[in-house]
This record gives C-alpha cells, sequence and structure tokens, in this order.
C-alpha cells in the first residue's frame, strides 16, 4: 500500500498558476497600454521562413516545468510503502543483581592480569561486562550487608546501572549478611511486574548471619513468586597469609555457606555456581547470559519504505531538460543577434 506522510502539501500544487494569475509587478505600469492588434498571423504562417517552433518550444517547456513542478511536491508530501502489520517479538526477562557489599567481600584474592583485587572489585569488573550483554533485559541492581536496600530499581538504563555499581563500597550496608532479607527485597519488587519470567542472581561469599526473614522462608516466598534465583558463592579456596612464624595456607572461603546457597537455587529452579577465580566468574555471568530469554507480545508494526527519491529525481531530470532548451534558445538568439542568421 502506498501513501503520503504529508499529503496536505499538494495544496502547493496550483501555486505557479496562482503566482502568475495575480502577481503584480512592481515594474508594471498602473495603467494598461493598449497595443494594435494586427489580425495577420494567419497569413503569416504561410509565408516562407515563418515557423511555429519557437510556439511549440515554449509550450512543451511550460508542460515540463509543471510536471516537474508536480513531481516535486509529490516527492515533498512523501510517497511511502507500507507493508504489511507484522509483531514484533520482544525478548528480555526482569533480573535483579544482588551483591553482597559486607567487609569480608574485602578479601584479596583474586587475580586479574597479575593484580590482586579484593572480591568486590573482581565482581565490579565481571558485572559490568554483563551488564553491557543485557540488551532487552530490565534490570535492577540490590545491595545487602546487614539490611539490603534497592541502589537501582529494574531499568533499561544499563548505562546508570553499571554507574551506580561502580560507586558501591563495602560495609556501606553494614558488617554482616542478611542473606534472607536480600532475598525477601528482591522478590517484592520482581512479583510487581507482570512479566512472569523473573531472575534474581545473587552473590555472597559468607551465609546468612543477620536480617528479620531466614533464607529458608524467603526463598519459599521466591518459588510462590515464580522468581527463579541463581546464587552465586565467591572466594578462593586457598590463601597464603604470612605469620610471625612463616607463611600459612588457610582457606579464606570458610565461611561460605554452599548447602544453603545449592539449596536456594535448587528450590526456586536456578543454579548454584561457585566462582573460586575472575575466570570462573567470568564463566559464570557468561552462562547466566545464555539463559533462554522469554518471548513477550510485541507491539504491532508495519515496514514503511520511502519513495519521495523517486518523484525527487525525476523533476531534476525534468527541469534540467527544461534548462537546456531554455539555454539552447538562448545561445541561439544570440547567434542570430550577432551574425543575422542561424550558424
Amino acid at each position: 500500500m502506498v501513501n503520503l506522510a504529508w499529503p496536505w502539501l499538494l495544496l502547493l500544487l496550483p501555486l505557479p498558476w496562482l503566482l502568475k494569475r495575480f502577481w503584480v509587478s512592481p515594474h508594471a505600469t498602473t495603467e494598461p497600454v493598449a497595443a494594435p492588434v494586427l489580425p495577420i498571423q494567419s497569413r503569416l504562417q504561410g509565408l516562407p521562413g515563418v515557423s511555429q517552433q519557437g510556439v511549440a518550444r515554449r509550450r512543451w517547456l511550460t508542460i515540463v516545468l509543471a510536471l516537474a513542478w508536480a513531481l516535486l511536491v509529490l516527492a515533498l508530501a512523501r510517497p511511502q510503502h507500507v507493508g504489511e502489520a507484522t509483531q514484533e517479538p520482544v525478548t528480555g526477562r526482569d533480573l535483579m543483581l544482588a551483591v553482597d557489599i559486607s567487609p569480608s567481600m574485602e578479601e584479596r584474592d583474586m587475580v586479574l592480569g597479575g593484580r590482586r583485587l579484593n572480591r568486590l572489585e573482581a565482581l565490579k569488573v565481571v558485572l559490568d561486562d554483563f551488564i553491557s550483554q543485557r540488551q532487552g533485559d530490565r534490570l535492577g541492581l540490590l545491595l545487602f550487608g546487614s539490611e539490603p536496600y534497592i541502589q537501582a530499581p529494574l531499568t533499561f538504563d544499563h548505562e546508570t546501572l553499571r554507574t551506580l555499581l561502580s560507586e558501591a563500597g563495602l560495609g556501606m550496608a553494614g558488617r554482616a549478611t542478611a542473606i534472607g532479607d536480600a532475598i525477601g527485597l528482591a522478590v517484592k519488587r520482581l512479583r510487581e511486574r507482570p512479566q512472569e519470567h523473573r531472575v534474581l542472581i545473587l552473590l555472597t561469599d559468607g551465609a546468612n548471619t543477620a536480617g528479620n526473614l531466614s533464607p529458608e522462608k524467603a526463598t519459599e516466598i521466591a518459588a510462590d513468586s515464580d522468581v527463579r534465583i541463581h546464587t552465586i558463592g565467591i572466594g578462593s579456596d586457598s590463601s597464603v597469609r604470612q605469620g610471625l612464624f612463616g607463611s600459612l595456607r588457610v582457606n579464606p572461603s570458610s565461611n561460605l555457606d554452599e548447602a544453603q546457597l545449592r539449596s536456594i537455587a535448587n528450590e526456586t529452579g536456578g543454579r548454584y555456581f561457585r566462582a573460586r577465580s575472575i575466570e570462573e566468574l567470568q564463566g559464570i555471568y557468561q552462562e547466566i547470559d545464555e539463559l533462554e530469554p522469554l518471548e513477550l507480545e510485541g507491539k504491532l508494526w508495519r515496514p514503511v519504505t520511502e519513495l519521495y527519491a523517486w518523484p525527487a529525481g525525476a523533476a531534476l531530470l525534468l527541469w534540467l531538460g527544461g534548462l537546456g532548451v531554455v539555454r539552447g534558445r538562448t545561445l541561439a538568439g544570440l547567434t542570430m543577434n550577432r551574425g543575422g542568421r542561424p550558424s
């Protein structure tokens, strides 16, 4: 189907005729001057040397320029070819990122490019890349320690989310770890959304040591609300520390409650992941990134192809042709004036 985006511009079609009909030149005399009429045109037409080519040429030039103007106005009205209406599928999910920022995340057992980072610094590096690849998803950021709080609500503004994540600091939410309360707050925000595919990614390096809601009860609420929880336990299993009596090998993740994190994931249909290094953490988020997205009902749309270039091009060609005719007449007239006859 072809239609015009701005059909009202077709009102410009009679503009040249109106200008010719009603325009009064400022150099014109106020009083019309009567000119003698010599009824000899019909007799002159038959004489040798008298031709009607000039009259015919002017008539054709008028037609060409009028057609060029009509095509130009048509181009200005923006003719478009509109295809059949289709429904575009939308992919995406509501995904909340819950990050433990308790002081234990200060443990420097992550290595990136030969440089040691603490766990929160390593997480920021990995999550920044993860967020940038989540096109079509509505993401939120929840930070928790002794208490959870929403740093960024569910949003498509991933750039702002990355900025807020980079500004998160250790101990901002207290010194303990309230995993149950964090899950409860995330579920509350996720189930407000109309979509039925809701995901929570919870990362921690410890066990539940604070909060009013137990992880078990929070998990039950999440399962009833169709919120799938993927849990990540971060921290290496072995680290060497210098003591008074030399080097000492310790387990910096001794407080990590893997059994609880695994139970939370299993009860909600998610998965439990173990991140002992930055490489493992990157692999985990890549695996989560490959989760099958939910196909939602999109808006109806019609493909539109702009056609204005065709009448505009035709108008240009006709105008150039008319200009060539005018220039040809001008050159012929100059030749006649100089030589008395055409060369």
